[in-house]
């Protein structure tokens, strides 16, 4: 992850997703409810808007984030939870193990080396019997192919923006090491663009063993 690349982001374009929460956000809530989930991670925290639907359901979160200029705007808009500042790859940065964990539109941003460190540390963090979610970038989705080939599934979609394309096959191969329980194709709304197609995204479900 390229901490320039994104602070300089949010720094120009502010809440470029605007505040509506991701309908995987939605979906996890239900998840963890069902789970009996209250604690959990948010890495890829960004400026807090799949956050503040967790907190004003009643959530305990705790976030990762690798820009400055995205928690700032978090902390101006009343997010007060704890806020790690830096890389996903860094972890952890705290001792405590979570009940659960939710990243969307992460981890295929990370090449496989930093993806496989990344999930371990994720696993790590998570109790016996928690639950984590991922939502992820698919090879349905219209970017796909698109841009400068970097290896297999893996293109540079945007000037310093590198993005993984997940595939089934890949899916399993990845998260099947901790502790996948399932997976599905989903449509994410780009809610803040009208007339947008919905992004074509993977969403994972793992659970570690008691």
């Amino acid at each position: 992850m390229k901490t320039d690349y994104w602070d300089m982001r949010f720094k120009n374009e502010g809440a470029m997703w605007k505040y509506d929460p991701s309908e995987s956000a939605y979906r996890a809530v239900e998840q963890f409810k069902m789970e009996n989930i209250n604690d959990i991670l948010i890495p890829g925290f960004g400026y807090g808007r799949n956050a503040m639907l967790f907190l004003d359901q009643g959530f305990s979160v705790t976030g990762i984030e690798i820009s400055r200029s995205a928690i700032e705007l978090a902390r101006e808009n009343g997010i007060d939870c704890p806020i790690h500042n830096g890389s996903v790859t860094m972890m952890p940065f705290d001792k405590k193990c979570y009940q659960g964990i939710f990243c969307y539109a992460l981890i295929h941003l990370l090449n496989k080396n930093d993806r496989g460190i990344f999930l371990k540390a994720c696993y790590n963090q998570l109790m016996p019997g928690g639950v984590m979610i991922f939502s992820i970038a698919s090879k349905t989705t219209s970017l796909y192919g698109s841009g400068k080939y970097i290896s297999k599934d893996r293109y540079e979609i945007a000037k310093g923006l590198t993005a993984f394309f997940y595939d089934s096959d890949s899916v399993i191969s990845e998260f099947s090491k901790v502790g996948m329980v399932g997976f599905e194709d989903i449509e994410e709304p780009v809610k803040f663009m009208k007339g947008e197609e919905p992004v074509k995204l993977i969403y994972v479900i793992c659970r570690k063993q008691v």
